[in-house]
Parts: structure tokens; C-alpha cells; sequence
């Protein structure tokens, strides 16, 4: 655990206890029971202790409440324009951007969507800090990545990200724009058939029917004009070699147009809805399909993220925290 306040102040002490567990982030107060020794003067500072793991989570909670001068001071070295957050449970550790583009569930799901075996080479198009990549390249050992972005902050902190997480002789990063003409795909050394797996989590707000965000790097992440949806899956289907697959996320909404996208060269699709809960319509599709497949499509059992409760479910508990593969994965594999 991590220290986030160090307080004489009971009343702060309480206000951020009350803030934490609203926000269901676990932590401890430690020396709350040395008033006794001290007199009940409040002489002795209370120290507020968070999980590694939520320890950005909840910084951000005590910055939005007014809170920032309360914090502690960052460990040496580390930027207060990024974060290092923990992921699948301390798994992967990831720097970020504290504002603007962050990592969410999207990324994470999948990742663990995507099958691959050893001596796989995976391409992960559009992988910002390199969340779904280098959780799939953790997932499974001896497989090689390329992670390809566009942004050259968020490339540069998938660099520092791969070095970070011990995977500097099986990863890289590659600054570059998926709608780029294949000329730069080669020069990058990623030439046609060169991938086995392509993940991608394509920006899939059409900024003509939904308000952009007004941050740039959030508005490219998650923004784009509906024709660009067809440049992402023609970059997979070039770098895949015949039979590799490609595994997306997109707005289950949107459906239709990734249907009507991918089925000119991937067939044998197989989709995966996600809800938030089971009363409620599914909020994403995963969907994975194989070059020149002529299988037929296949509707899988959905994912419930939370139960009626609103409480992670046992499955999205163990696909976000344990590193779990999904059912869409294993029949890839």
C-alpha cells in the first residue's frame, strides 16, 4: 500500500475516508488509536494508505473534491503530467497521461479477447500507451508485438511502458498513422502478412452525429469520421498473412458497420457482446474474424460487467484483475 495524506486534522481524516469508500477504493488509517497515548491532542500525524493499485485512482478523487494540497509528494522521478498505474492485479504497471486519453476497461477486454499462441508476432494498431498489447504479450510468453501509434507522446510512454514491464526483447513501438500508405507500414518493417494477430481499438465516435470531446488527444482516441473505420480493418487485413485473425472493440450500436466492413476479406466472425448489466442493452461488441475464413458467423454468450448490484462480477473480475482470457480468445487458440 501506498501513503496518499499524512494528517493531524481528524476532520480531513473523515472527509477523505468518506470520499474513498464512495469512490470503493480500498485503504487504511493507521495511527488513528494514538490519541490515546498522545492526550487526544491530535499531536501525531494520521497516515492514509491506499492499494498500490488504486493509489492514481485515488489521488484523482482527492484533486477533484479540492484536495491536492493534502496529497503527498510524488516519489522522485515521477512527472506529475503522468501517472503509474497498476493494472491486472500488478501485473503490467503503465505511465499515462494524467489528463486526457486514459486507460479504461476497452483496452483490457481486449486484450483478453485476443488468442495467440507462442512464436506469434501481434500488432496492436492504435495502442496509445500500450495497455491491450502489452497485456496480451504478458498473457502469453514468446510471442513477439508491434505496437503502432500515431501520437508521439503516447508513443513515446509505450516505449518507456515496454521497458518497464521487461519486454524490450519481444516489443517495440512504431510511430505511425494506421490510414498510412503501405510504403511507411514496410519502412517500419511491417509488410504484408507480416502479423499473425491484429488487435485494435479504433476511435468509434462519429464526430458528425456525436459531440467531440474538447481535449485533442481524448478527440483523436475516441474520434473519427465513419470512412475511417474501413481504413483500420484494411491495414489488418494487409498485414495479416492468410488465416491470421483480427480481433476488434467497437460501440455495439455500431454493429452494422463493422459487419459491413470487415466482410469483404474476414469471414468466420465471431462476436462478443458486453453489457454493463444484464437488465441493461450491451454498451460494447468484441468482435474477431479470420482472413479469407468462409466460416459462418457465430453470436457468443454475452459478457455482464457488474451484477444487479452494481458489483464486478465474478467473470469481468477475473478477466480485469486475474488476467483471465475470454471465451473469444480460447477459440482462437
Amino acid at each position: 500500500m501506498r501513503e496518499i495524506v499524512r494528517t493531524n486534522n481528524p476532520v480531513l481524516v473523515s472527509a477523505i475516508d468518506a470520499l474513498l469508500n464512495g469512490a470503493d477504493i480500498p485503504h487504511v488509517v493507521l495511527d488513528q488509536h494514538m490519541s490515546v497515548l498522545e492526550g487526544s491532542l491530535g499531536i501525531l500525524p494520521r497516515r492514509i494508505l491506499v492499494d498500490d493499485e488504486r493509489h492514481e485512482e485515488a489521488r484523482r478523487v482527492l484533486e477533484d473534491a479540492g484536495l491536492a494540497h493534502e496529497l503527498r509528494p510524488l516519489p522522485p522521478g515521477q512527472s506529475a503530467d503522468t501517472t503509474d498505474d497498476a493494472v491486472l492485479g500488478g501485473r503490467l504497471r503503465l505511465r499515462q497521461q494524467r489528463r486526457g486519453h486514459r486507460i479504461g476497461h476497452d483496452a483490457i477486454l481486449l486484450a483478453a479477447a485476443t488468442g495467440a499462441r507462442s512464436g506469434d508476432h501481434l500488432v496492436d494498431l492504435g495502442s496509445g500507451v500500450g495497455a491491450a498489447g502489452l497485456a496480451l504479450a504478458i498473457r502469453v510468453p514468446a510471442t513477439t508485438l508491434t505496437l503502432v501509434e500515431i501520437d508521439p507522446a503516447l508513443a513515446a510512454l509505450a516505449a518507456e511502458n515496454i521497458a518497464r514491464n521487461g519486454l524490450k526483447a519481444r516489443a517495440r513501438v512504431v510511430e505511425l498513422d494506421v490510414a498510412a500508405l503501405s510504403d511507411a507500414f514496410a519502412t517500419a518493417r511491417l509488410g504484408p502478412g507480416s502479423a499473425d494477430r491484429v488487435m485494435m481499438n479504433p476511435p468509434f465516435n462519429d464526430p458528425a452525429q456525436q459531440n467531440a470531446s474538447p481535449d485533442p488527444q481524448r478527440r483523436m482516441a475516441h474520434a473519427a469520421p465513419r470512412s475511417a473505420l474501413t481504413d483500420w480493418i484494411k491495414a489488418a487485413s494487409w498485414l495479416l498473412h492468410s488465416a491470421g485473425t483480427m480481433t476488434m472493440i467497437w460501440r455495439a450500436d455500431g454493429l452494422a458497420d463493422v459487419l459491413a466492413s470487415i466482410t469483404p476479406a474476414f469471414g468466420g466472425i465471431a462476436i462478443l457482446p458486453v453489457h454493463g448489466r444484464a437488465d441493461l442493452p450491451a454498451i460494447r461488441v468484441i468482435v474477431r474474424a479470420t482472413k479469407g475464413s468462409r466460416a459462418p458467423l457465430s453470436l457468443l454468450p454475452a459478457l455482464m460487467l457488474n451484477d444487479a448490484n452494481g458489483r464486478p462480477t465474478a467473470e469481468a473480475d477475473s478477466v480485469l484483475r486475474d488476467a483471465a482470457p475470454l471465451s473469444l480468445a480460447e477459440m482462437q487458440c
